[in-house]
């Protein structure tokens, strides 16, 4: 993820304004931490995290670190405490610290202060290394013994250095839970301690006899002391101790139910709705019928609406799961009873009509859920229920006068509707949109209204309002954008009036077409910035521009069938070369050239889709539907014309079998399935080409285009950002200069990588691994000519990594033997947890100068120095022979 600014951060500081490299950037910060001024020691150190941002390798964050530990070390405790926020907020930076126990030990020095605040600083030092030093018995020994001292913010330290090491070490949970619990139960422990030390329980999940005396220890608390406040804490670590072993799970929904239903008091109520949805989130499988039961029957008879919204927020979570499907089949076994006469059932037609449209939105998801999840029962009171709630909450949002609020339904009724025409909008429902749009001051919303009938196919709407818009932007790479989606919907819309049988008129679509393609794609280009580069938007177009014109080159070799026919000698070439094909003239030729075209084309798409790791699913998928048709178009030239006896069906009617998502993968599903039966119908007959087989081609061609494309989100909005920055070692000061390495040695390149992320990480996949590639060609060699081996001239490696807090680093061992500058090339790929690899980059250069070894080029030396005096020895003897 590039950084959104050119400029260093040490510039905003005042230091500069040029770009500073890594050491550069620590020897300033150096300076301001030997300052004599507080304030410049302070600004220094919290300048640290944006340093381990833009720099995040080992090397650097070692030298960093120990420099904050001799500032924790010999600074005042303000300092020590910034040191501390910067070490908190660079955890994940923590591991790649070389010397731990230099850095620990800098730390550890200040545990045996006389000051108890310097002694609380420490230990919450100590709490935030607990990842990377869980086992040092010297801290786990230091904490135990600050639990037992008299100064209050030592012992909240503690405490908090205790919940850290009880997560991170086994031995110090088992070794810790007897102190806490005596600590917990003594009566000279304050109350407000105990709220504190309770919640280290919930990392008593290392084993089953631990998490079974932290549950004994809880359910006496909660038993023995019923304040508000220790109910809620004991009930809340009781939840989390639960959801993290796995084995009590049950029990804990049970007891928050039992909470929820007997407790009177409404904190208690809404710890327990809030502990359920946590559950209803991680574990929607161990919830029993009986469970789903009594939470519908505490809804029904709860006056509160705050605690009726939270627990249908629950069950609108456990609707769209197993749990329902679970609550439903037992139902069904009681013959007499119907799915509407459920309570759940009755608890969401109830909420639908409610006058919270909070409630009446969950009730509204409960009903649309349980239709979905429930098809093979008979289902059509509960779906007609399911659509009158929808227009109840309508009518209920519509009231809503916010601005926002007005945007955005205004903006899901559009969808709705786009969803809902199959063809194209008639000039009623056009007027009732434009006159909405009417009073709406906010362009944003007319655009996101623009960007879904894009997404749905309704290019003609969609074209009118990127015209609307194309005069109330601020940038002239907005209003290139703008106008290269509305060039776009323009070629789209071109397309609609194509027609079976009729190719003339489809030749002059798509050309209108393309011609409306290329001025878009010009505005798209220009519309591009180094910092949003719109590579996959200028990629897809271009793919499409090549399939539009590749389209109509198949339609012109069909045509070509009637307007050149084939030349009088044709049948004797045909029986010469034993081709049968070689009869139609220079049309098979021409169909195999297609054919190459469109397999070419889906390699594109192909690569495309690798490319696209941080795209949506339906984006993926409308890749990967573009690629199927080229595959589609190159197996029905093949199964038609170019070689039939070997054409399969198997492989491409697969591929309707999958669950359609969407109404436009739906219409491309039916194209196929329909373009595979003519083609399979009309092969093996009519050979070597007649006229039913061009326009086979050319139909399924018309059928192909006819479905309205769909420009999916990731064209229009990017929800994740991914990118990996790689740093190799060696590497030259400049770029171009090479890296000079004896031929009689090998190099150890390190490669080091961090990924970096956008603002939310993983939202469709994360990495699991990196392939990393390295490989080296040999670029020039010295002036002495010889053969040289070819697996003596390029180095050829790969390894997967898994990164660890987004970092990673391998080495590779390169062999150059011959003597000559060879060009290293490493390019990284990735992995998800679904074993797909993906080809996000980068890629990245360095050059090498293999240079003879001394010892061999002093043997050499010699020899040529003997070998002079013979060669004049036998020139001079060929002179007297003369």
């Amino acid at each position: 993820m590039a950084s959104n600014s050119t400029k260093s951060f040490l510039a905003d500081a005042g230091y500069g304004e040029q770009e500073l490299d890594a050491n550069s950037a620590l020897m300033e910060l150096d300076k301001g931490l030997r300052s004599g001024k507080l304030g410049e020691q302070c600004e220094a150190v919290v300048r640290f995290p944006r340093l381990f941002q833009k720099y995040p390798f080992p090397i650097l964050i070692n030298s960093a670190f120990l420099k904050l530990a001799d500032v924790f070390r010999v600074g005042n405790n303000f300092l020590r405490l910034c040191v501390l926020k910067v070490t908190q907020q660079s955890e994940k930076h923590l591991e790649k610290i070389l010397n731990v126990d230099e850095f620990v030990k800098r730390i550890f020095s200040v545990i045996h202060s006389n000051d108890p605040v310097a002694r609380a600083i420490t230990l919450r030092m100590l709490g935030s290394l607990a990842s990377i030093i869980p086992e040092r018995k010297n801290a786990h020994h230091s904490i135990r013994q600050s639990l037992d001292s008299h100064d209050n913010v030592e012992v909240e330290a503690a405490v908090f250095a205790a919940a850290n090491f009880s997560a991170q070490s086994k031995d110090f949970a088992v070794g810790i839970c007897n102190k806490i619990s005596e600590m917990i139960q003594g009566l000279a422990t304050p109350v407000d301690l105990k709220l504190k030390l309770i919640p280290i329980l919930q990392h008593m999940h290392h084993d089953a006899i631990l998490a079974s005396s932290a549950r004994q220890l809880l359910q006496q608390l909660v038993t023995s002391y019923p304040s508000t406040k220790m109910v809620i804490v004991s009930l809340h670590t009781f939840t989390l101790l639960a959801a993290s072993s796995l084995v009590d799970t049950p029990k804990q929904i049970q007891l928050l139910l039992q909470y929820l239903k007997n407790d009177p008091r409404k904190a208690v109520k809404r710890l327990a709705i809030q502990d359920l949805k946590l559950l209803a989130n991680k574990t929607p499988h161990t919830w029993s019928r009986e469970n789903i039961q009594a939470l519908c029957e505490c809804a029904l008879q709860t006056p509160y609406d705050s605690l009726k919204l939270g627990m249908l927020s629950v069950l609108s979570t456990l609707s769209g799961t197993i749990a329902v499907k679970h609550y439903f089949s037992i139902a069904s076994g009681n013959v007499s009873s119907s799915p509407r006469s459920t309570d759940l059932v009755r608890l969401a037609q109830e909420c639908c009509y409610h006058n919270n449209r909070g409630i009446a939105a969950h009730g509204v998801r409960v009903l649309t859920n349980i239709t979905v999840s429930c098809q093979e029962k008979d289902l059509l009171a509960l779906e007609q229920d399911a659509v009158f709630g929808l227009e109840s909450l309508l009518v209920l949002c519509s009231q809503d006068d916010s601005p926002g609020a007005q945007a955005t339904l205004k903006v899901s009724l559009a969808t709705v509707i786009f969803v809902a025409s199959q063809k194209a909008l008639s000039a009623e429902i056009k007027a009732v949109i434009k006159q909405q749009l009417e009073s709406v001051s906010n362009g944003w919303t007319v655009y996101r209204i623009a960007r879904q009938a894009s997404r749905m196919g309704n290019h003609d709407m969609a074209r009118e309002l990127y015209q609307s818009l194309l005069t109330q932007v601020a940038s002239e790479h907005f209003y290139f954008w703008l106008n290269s989606l509305k060039e776009f919907s323009n070629a789209e819309q071109c397309l609609t009036g194509l027609q079976e049988e009729n190719y003339s008129s489809a030749l002059s679509c798509i050309a209108e077409s393309l011609k409306f393609y290329h001025k878009g794609i010009a505005s798209l280009t220009a519309a591009s910035t180094p910092l949003n580069p719109l590579s996959f938007q200028c990629e897809f177009v271009k793919l499409r521009i090549d399939l539009l014109q590749a389209f109509s080159q198949l339609i012109c070799t069909c045509n070509s069938l009637k307007t050149s026919p084939p030349p009088a000698i044709a049948t004797t070439i045909a029986m010469t070369l034993g081709n049968d094909l070689q009869r139609c003239g220079r049309i098979s030729n021409q169909m195999k050239q297609s054919m190459e075209e469109f397999r070419s084309l889906a390699s594109r798409y192909g690569d495309l889709y690798q490319a696209s790791f941080d795209a949506d699913s339906a984006t993926l998928r409308n890749v990967e539907l573009q690629q199927q048709s080229c595959l589609l178009i190159s197996h029905a030239i093949e199964a038609l014309i170019l070689d039939p006896e070997s054409a399969s069906f198997q492989e491409c009617g697969s591929a309707g079998a999958a669950r359609a998502d969407s109404e436009y993968e739906r219409r491309m599903m039916s194209v196929y399935n329909h373009v595979l039966e003519e083609v399979e119908s009309l092969s093996r007959k009519y050979t070597p080409v007649s006229y039913m087989h061009t326009a086979c081609l050319c139909n399924a061609i018309i059928a192909l285009l006819k479905v309205p494309l769909s420009f999916q989100r990731y064209f229009f909005q990017k929800l994740q950002s991914t990118s990996i920055k790689l740093a190799l070692s060696p590497s030259p000061r400049n770029p171009t200069e090479p890296i000079a390495v004896q031929n009689n040695q090998q190099l150890a390149l390190k490669v080091e990588g961090v990924v970096q992320h956008g603002s939310k990480p993983g939202l469709f996949r994360r990495i699991q691994s990196v392939c990393l590639n390295v490989s080296s060609t040999l670029q020039s060699k010295p002036g002495q000519d010889y053969k040289i081996p070819i697996d003596s001239m390029t180095n050829e490696m790969e390894q997967r990594v898994e990164p660890h807090n987004d970092y990673f680093s391998t080495q590779f061992l390169l062999n150059f033997a011959i003597l000559g500058t060879h060009n290293i090339t490493v390019e990284s790929s990735v992995k998800d947890a679904n074993g797909i690899v993906w080809k996000t980059g980068p890629r990245t250069t360095i050059f090498v100068k293999s240079l003879e070894d001394p010892y061999s080029q002093q043997i050499r030396l010699q020899q040529q120095q003997a070998q002079q005096p013979l060669q004049q020895q036998q020139q001079r003897n060929a002179y007297t022979r003369f």
